[in-house]
């Protein structure tokens, strides 16, 4: 896996969220972000954060339903919390994999996926750093380099 854009230093949730609006307008159905880190390492804050820049509903954290679905207005929107998973096919009992191709997906605990996971995915690694976190973009697919420059002023 490739870096793709250099790492982010989030000092507060504010930080956070404001990555999270800046990153909205470069994505499109068809992407997925695959969100890495440890517990209270900000995946769900950061995901809520981008799904109410697509839309005004409130954004429930999904670890007890496993998915979340939202309709933007250009495309569906998927947040799935994969930490109770205990076997990747179960992600495919959930409708992932064909939401991988027709939703934008962000999903926390990706791991969980096994060899299920994009191929072109873009990860967010959520590091804690000292009084807050640093995000690493890493990704297979060279594109995300590209579509990722309009984060070089956040």
């Amino acid at each position: 896996m490739n870096t793709v854009h250099a790492p982010i230093f989030l000092p507060d949730p504010e930080a956070t969220s404001a990555l999270a609006q800046a990153l909205a307008p470069l994505l499109r159905a068809g992407d997925c972000l695959l969100l890495e880190g440890q517990i209270g390492a900000g995946k769900t804050h950061f995901a809520r954060a981008l799904i109410q820049e697509f839309t005004a509903e409130d954004v429930p954290s999904p670890t007890f339903t496993l998915v979340q679905t939202y309709d933007a207005p250009e495309f569906e929107i998927w947040h799935a919390d994969l930490y109770r998973l205990s076997h990747p096919d179960e992600a495919i009992e959930l409708g992932l994999i064909e939401a991988f191709e027709t939703a934008l997906c962000l999903i926390e605990w990706p791991e969980k996926l096994g060899d299920d996971a994009p191929k072109q995915a873009l990860t967010l690694q959520l590091v804690p750093e000292s009084e807050g976190r640093r995000v690493e973009f890493l990704s297979p697919a060279p594109q995300w380099q590209q579509r990722l420059k309009a984060l070089d002023d956040v």
